[in-house]
């Protein structure tokens, strides 16, 4: 289990680039199965989930090449269909959340499609339904191994059709287009997710010969093509990180640029910092953060009420920054209700902040009341074990903000969604090692 050792206390300074979108980048590799032809893809992040990934494909027998750094090719013109069955696929398959979306571009393609039950971050019930309740509606017959925990649909020809989704699951959006791009006839996917980084896919899809129409909305039109051909895509930056670098800036009290952030692509997030009194500035489609010398405080409602500030689907705030918000709330003046609607164990970490000394009551799994200290009392360094990706960065960002030393153990998980990210702290002045 690995650790990170952090002095807490230092003002950073510079640049910092946010890596691909970890994930835009598990839907666009799934997507590499759909076409026989070669597709490039850039701005890969170099994160574990998503190596994972890649290793998979290439064990079900995609041709892959590295071109450069986060850019590589892929040609799945001689798919091994019976490493779907192997022990190897069992066990490898469980250990990414992400896998799942291999099952939509396999039956499209092959009739055939299947995956051991998903692991993951351990943040609350993630169900499959939305997934397989569309693929059934398109024609596919579904199984399921209880003793080996193993999913299956298969289907000699699948067939568009109206459905109207159950909830504005992204990767159940993902996997049902991309079973549906090779579908016979028209398939409506109301209730669709829309964020970006589902626009991406379906952008790529169009390139490669799709006919997906609705882009953006929460109704997707689909009309079936025979086949798929070749394509060059590039990822968007990493909004989740993109928000955990705003948050370390203004609670390190630190003047920092975001390089490249695609501000566009970004919805709500940056008007949401600013109602917890973060500067931003826009500067060419970089974000300047000013240092907070003065702290930052967070807005009321206009009725005087406590801002309560909640996930919800795209385009309303992304449930992986909630923790993120949490933790600059901790030092902010004023109060916050969190209200993490999506997952009923994200909230479980803020009795390590509660340990370092914040101000947090935990209403109940879903919701928490921060009071902000204003700086007036700093976090204290504490000893910490990392139980997911978007946790584990908080928590490191209340480290880099403390007094003192503090230890993070299972950095594991932190790796599993941040490329690098002691060398890159490093590079901006954090006291940061890896142990």
């Amino acid at each position: 289990m690995g650790t990170f050792r952090i002095e807490g206390g230092h003002q950073l300074h510079g640049e910092i680039t946010p890596q691909g979108a970890k994930n835009e980048a598990l839907q666009i590799l799934c997507a590499v199965l759909l076409s026989e032809e070669k597709i490039t893809i850039n701005n890969i992040p170099d994160i574990v989930d998503v190596n994972k990934l890649i290793a998979l494909l290439e064990d079900l027998g995609v041709k892959i090449q590295k071109k450069g750094k986060g850019s590589y090719t892929f040609k799945a013109d001689d798919v091994n269909l019976d490493y779907l069955q192997s022990a190897k696929f069992k066990e490898d398959g469980r250990g990414l959340r992400g896998s799942i979306m291999l099952v939509g571009p396999l039956l499209a393609r092959f009739g055939k499609g299947y995956i051991p039950k998903p692991g993951g971050d351990k943040i609350g019930r993630r169900r499959l339904d939305t997934h397989f309740e569309g693929f059934i509606k398109l024609g596919a017959q579904f199984r399921y191994n209880k003793e080996e925990y193993f999913y299956g649909v298969e289907a000699d020809k699948l067939t568009g059709t109206y459905m109207l989704l159950d909830e504005a699951s992204v990767t159940g959006t993902a996997n049902i287009l991309m079973a549906a791009v090779l579908a016979e006839g028209t398939t409506t996917i109301y209730n669709a997710a829309c964020e970006p980084y589902l626009q991406q896919l379906c952008k790529m899809l169009n390139r490669m010969g799709a006919k997906i129409s609705g882009i953006g909305s929460n109704l997707l039109k689909i009309e079936g093509v025979d086949s798929l051909g070749g394509t060059e895509h590039t990822m968007l930056p990493d909004m989740i990180e993109i928000g955990s670098w705003i948050g370390l800036a203004a609670m390190t009290q630190s003047e920092l640029t975001i390089k490249n952030v695609s501000w566009d692509d970004l919805g709500q997030i940056p008007t949401v910092f600013r109602k917890l009194g973060i500067t931003l500035e826009r500067k060419g489609d970089d974000i300047f953060i000013p240092k907070h010398e003065e702290g930052y405080e967070i807005q009321n409602f206009i009725d005087g009420s406590i801002l309560t500030i909640a996930d919800a689907p795209w385009p309303g705030l992304t449930p992986d920054l909630l923790s993120i918000i949490l933790v600059m709330a901790t030092q902010a003046r004023g109060e916050v209700l969190i209200h993490q609607k999506m997952f009923e164990s994200r909230l479980f970490f803020v009795d390590k902040l509660i340990d370092m000394g914040a101000k947090i009551i935990l209403c109940d799994p879903h919701r928490a009341t921060v009071i902000g200290h204003d700086f007036k009392s700093t976090l204290k360094a504490t000893t910490m074990v990392s139980p997911d990706i978007r946790a584990g960065v908080s928590l490191l960002i209340a480290a880099l903000s403390a007094k003192g030393t503090s230890t993070i153990h299972n950095i594991e998980q932190i790796d599993r969604g941040y490329e690098n990210i002691d060398e890159r702290l490093r590079a901006i002045g954090a006291n940061i090692v890896r142990v």
